[in-house]
């Protein structure tokens, strides 16, 4: 039989990534309903698609339609309570970053999954290239020697039709800035192939855009294995790029694309004492790219069949949400900040802002200086 599917959220993300990528999989799915608060919207986006049903009503979607996967293609504001929704109705899930708004939320979801499911998993897609897939066997088998050095830099542009959107860029729509909302895909790749962290330090700023969070970290990190690494996220840089570069003993592999990586963006670099033959053996031999949610989709619906839970969800898909509301933490209380301290009871357990939001906004534009083809001004 085929897991029934049910795709929430009518916008650009469910269009461009779920809709197709779950079509993909042929007669192993079966897209019951798109769900929207916009019902004009999801009606024409079920149109567009050929699925039979429509709706503005999760709630009764779940009831009536009894989907066995739901997927959220929503704001991060709406994450939350709609997975908490399927997974009650005993719906798997698989929801857009970032997972949620907190780490509290993130463990309110998984208070309500079950021992083989359902799970709630989160589309970090950059996971599942074929060149990160090879790279993670390469660091688990020991062949290019411990990590050593890392950088993981977002380096991105929106202008100020971008933050138009009124979800975009506030605490409480979206979490954060750059941090939660476009460096989360490259942190969690990173943190998927050097495993925990430690210990971060970090400062964040607003620069230049009209948000109430950041639009500029840079944080470095120490690894349980004592690899260090700089973490840049920027939403005002022109020449856009988003880069991974690793230095391990016996190696440098970096990966350098913007949204969405093949193997030409990798580059594998040996150190002077390694055999070239061997090295010749490093990268994949399949090319699956990474701009594309299809591998990540197929990999939830096999585990679906199987019974077991996905990556990216559980703790798994908890160690980036770590990573944020560590740096967030150190940011505001000008500190480094070590990952045990994130625990419930903390300020920034509960929310990326601490327990001021108003007072962290006023932190992070502090001394800021704002520039236009007219005027500067003290923001």
């Amino acid at each position: 039989m085929p897991i029934r599917v049910v795709v929430v959220g009518a916008g650009a993300i469910a269009r461009g990534q779920h809709l197709p990528s779950l079509l993909a999989l042929g007669d192993r799915v079966d897209v019951i309903a798109v769900c929207d608060v916009n019902a004009d919207a999801a009606e024409a986006t079920a149109r567009e698609f050929g699925i039979r049903r429509s709706s503005s009503d999760l709630a009764e979607l779940l009831t009536s339609e009894r989907p066995d996967l739901v997927t959220l293609a929503t704001p991060p504001v709406a994450h939350r309570d709609a997975a908490i929704a399927a997974l009650g109705a005993g719906a798997w899930v698989l929801s857009e970053k970032p997972p949620t708004l907190s780490l509290a939320d993130y463990d309110r979801i998984s208070t309500h999954e079950s021992e083989g499911g359902p799970f709630a998993s989160y589309i970090f897609q950059h996971r599942f290239g074929s060149a990160a897939e090879r790279l993670r066997q390469l660091i688990a088998d020991g062949t290019l020697g411990r990590p050593l050095v890392a950088r993981c830099d977002t380096l991105w542009y929106r202008d100020a039709d971008y933050f138009a959107v009124p979800w975009r860029g506030r605490w409480e729509s979206e979490g954060g800035g750059p941090t939660m909302g476009h460096g989360i895909h490259q942190m969690d790749l990173l943190l998927s192939l050097l495993g925990d962290w430690t210990d971060v330090s970090a400062v964040m700023s607003n620069l230049a855009r009209d948000t109430e969070t950041e639009d500029v970290s840079m944080a470095a990190v120490r690894f349980a294995s004592g690899a260090m690494c700089s973490i840049a996220n920027s939403l005002v840089s022109p020449r856009e790029t988003s880069v991974i570069r690793i230095d391990f003993e016996h190696a440098t592999v970096e990966v350098e694309h913007l949204y969405g990586y093949d193997n030409a963006h990798w580059t594998w670099t040996p150190a002077p004492h390694v055999d070239p033959a061997v090295a010749a053996t490093w990268a994949p031999t399949e090319n699956v790219p990474s701009d594309s949610h299809a591998p990540l989709f197929a990999h939830v619906i096999d585990c679906m069949e199987r019974g077991e839970r996905p990556r990216a969800s559980g703790a798994d898909g908890r160690r980036v949400m770590e990573l944020a509301a560590g740096m967030y933490k150190s940011a505001l209380q000008g500190r480094s900040v070590s990952r045990d301290e994130l625990t419930p009871g903390d300020d920034f357990y509960a929310s990326m802002a601490g327990a001021d939001p108003a007072a962290a906004t006023a932190q992070i534009h502090a001394g800021t200086i704002r520039s236009s083809a007219h005027e500067v001004t003290h923001g």
